[in-house]
């Protein structure tokens, strides 16, 4: 294995401009959650030039690069959309440059998180150029409308594609680290009805304000008394936006609207977590929903799931992350940190509702996911791309 850990360490290195340059033209190409059409071209590109066994492109957009057909899956995962900009005055160089300086790889979804899939074709290349022939199937998905819906476009390859694998590697920035879950989240929404009096008389009607207002007040005071899990942290829960409507503004509410951001730790479920809405909402004329998206991919395709994203985690002694360790261990010469997401990812489909085994390893920080200024290092795309494919050979074993 040393043999080839030195072979796979020297390639990565070699095509470290070549990474880079592959990234920067992902960056180039703008692809919000929806919109990935021309960035999935690039992508399907990319892995042909890298000599992938098979490309193709899911009915959502998703692309599916192979490598392999061996009884055990191996996937590394990678979404392909990207938020918007924000205000651009924020940003010192153009979002969408791709501009390769100073050790860097600059512009929107250089970090979050291109850099992976920029990773993973790279890592392809070289399992191909050493002629990886152990009994394994490796995809490598660069996936859709993460961004809208995290975990939609898994939920299509699992129920649609059928595939179900033995591990998936996130490749969302890690640091280069290695992640083994991340708190749940769920979008609910609490509307509350009122009765609309003329302004000058409100004892004549219900303002669905006051009662929205009440009810805020009590969900700041569950924050605090929210559940905490030693490894994940603690649950929250948020007030995103409030809404309110009336038949003027000389008139009492009739309506009003909170949408909650939930973020679920570990022994947290969508049942817990509106159970406790409900027990604040029970003497008030109010409804609790569950969001739900459903959107039409550039493919044509309209799709949807429920916005309830499971919380999820895996053991430190689950093989896949034992390998891992050792992975990093004998590639890098150093122990790996061993750690936990801020946000979200498509684990929450993979292993928190299907039970896929997954970790998460990939190149730039979390916290320029979604930022300004956004960048990460070619060194982290080398590193990336090593571990990637040295990854392959251990789990083969």
């Amino acid at each position: 294995m040393k043999d080839i850990l030195s072979k796979i360490e020297e390639l990565a290195n070699r095509y470290a401009s070549y990474t880079a340059s592959n990234l920067s033209e992902l960056v180039k190409t703008r692809s919000m959650s929806a919109g990935e059409k021309a960035v999935a071209e690039v992508l399907t590109h990319q892995m042909k030039v890298a000599g992938f066994d098979e490309i193709r492109t899911d009915k959502l957009g998703n692309v599916i690069g192979r490598i392999g057909n061996g009884r055990k899956i191996l996937v590394f995962d990678g979404h392909i959309d990207t938020v918007d900009v924000g205000n651009r005055s924020n940003w010192a160089f153009d979002p969408f440059s791709g501009a390769i300086s100073d050790g860097f790889v600059h512009g929107r979804g250089s970090v979050d998180q291109k850099g992976g899939p920029a990773s993973f074709v790279t890592a392809g290349r070289i399992l191909k150029e050493l002629a990886f022939e152990k009994d394994l199937t490796i995809y490598f998905t660069g996936t859709v409308m993460e961004e809208d819906c995290d975990g939609l476009c898994w939920k299509y390859l699992v129920e649609e594609e059928k595939i179900k694998p033995d591990f998936v590697v996130i490749t969302e920035p890690t640091n280069l680290n290695i992640y083994r879950g991340h708190r749940g989240r769920m979008e609910i929404e609490v509307t509350f009805r009122g009765v609309s009096s003329h302004g000058s008389a409100p004892e004549r009607g219900k303002n669905a304000i006051y009662m929205a207002s009440r009810a805020c007040l009590e969900i700041e005071k569950l924050n605090e008394r929210l559940k905490t899990d030693p490894f994940l942290g603690k649950g929250s829960v948020t007030i995103s936006e409030f809404i309110s409507g009336s038949p003027s503004l000389c008139a009492v509410a009739d309506y009003a609207k909170i949408h909650l951001d939930r973020r679920l730790t570990w022994g947290e479920t969508k049942d817990s977590a509106l159970d406790e809405i409900r027990a604040i909402v029970k003497n008030m004329d109010a409804a609790i929903e569950v969001l739900y998206y459903e959107e039409t991919a550039y493919t044509g395709l309209r799709y949807g799931m429920e916005k309830y994203y499971p919380t999820w985690k895996i053991e430190e002694s689950n093989p896949l992350i034992v390998k891992a360790q050792h992975t990093f261990f004998d590639l890098f010469h150093k122990k790996p940190i061993t750690d936990k997401w801020t946000f979200s990812t498509n684990g929450v489909t993979i292993n928190g509702i299907y039970g896929i085994p997954c970790m998460g390893f990939g190149p730039g920080n979390e916290v320029m996911a979604h930022a300004p200024n956004e960048k990460v290092p070619v060194s982290d795309l080398v590193a990336a791309s090593s571990f990637y494919a040295a990854l392959a050979y251990y789990l083969a074993d």
